[in-house]
């Protein structure tokens, strides 16, 4: 079960999976749209390192927020775009999404983010820091940072998608804007990751794992905190 009745007014927003898509096309729109995002996002910090304050952190925000606005608007009509595990997780939890697609979708996402990491990493070599997420504040600071960014987030994604009493002409341009906030906020902190295979990705073509199950624990529970959070308060 998805949306009950709303079902066909929600899948407007193009953040659903279509049910005339066949599996494999779900699966590889998602391991497209994560590869797209992944470059995007990962590709700016390396730029950075390799050449000093070519990017800054707005030009590193922005990068990232405008890769998840283009993928959602391109991609989201066929499997909804959703490029992050923690989503998909947390949006199946609270039955907005059917939890038969979830290890399908996880396992795309996984794929696109670490084919992306080795293409950045073979077209910009020396690597550098391969745009992986390092936190430089305290494991719990960073735990707590990157668990309520990704509240923000999802509480931002469920309220545009799954309220019909929100406004969601712009919902591509408004998450991929409160991506582009989360890391203005956080980048420096703890990198602003917001989703597993964000940080998964890199770290494996990088091969550094500090603190890595920050990333992979933080989003998830930030995740669904947000998106129960917007379904308690919503209007009916």
């Amino acid at each position: 079960m998805m949306c009950h009745g709303s079902e066909r007014h929600i899948r407007c927003l193009k953040l659903l999976p279509d049910p005339g898509v066949s599996v494999l096309k779900l699966i590889a729109s998602e391991f497209i749209g994560t590869f797209i995002m992944i470059f995007g996002a990962a590709a700016t910090p390396i730029v950075d390192a390799r050449y000093p304050n070519a990017e800054t952190l707005i030009g590193k925000a922005a990068s990232a927020g405008t890769a998840v606005a283009v993928v959602i608007l391109s991609t989201g009509h066929i499997s909804g775009a959703h490029l992050n595990p923690a989503m998909t997780i947390a949006l199946s939890l609270f039955r907005h999404f059917p939890f038969v697609y979830v290890p399908l979708y996880i396992a795309a996402q996984l794929l696109g983010s670490i084919c992306a990491s080795f293409a950045l990493k073979f077209i910009f070599h020396p690597f550098h820091n391969g745009g992986v997420t390092v936190p430089t504040i305290s494991t719990a600071r960073a735990f707590f940072l990157e668990f309520l960014i990704t509240f923000i987030l999802l509480f931002v994604i469920t309220s545009l998608v799954f309220d019909l009493k929100a406004n969601r002409k712009l919902a591509g341009i408004a998450i991929g804007g409160t991506v582009f906030l989360n890391i203005l906020v956080a980048g420096p902190s703890s990198g602003g990751s917001m989703n597993p295979v964000r940080t998964l990705g890199p770290a494996i073509a990088n091969g550094n794992y500090e603190r890595i199950w920050i990333y992979l624990v933080a989003p998830v529970t930030g995740a669904i905190a947000g998106t129960g959070a917007y379904d308690f308060i919503k209007l009916q």
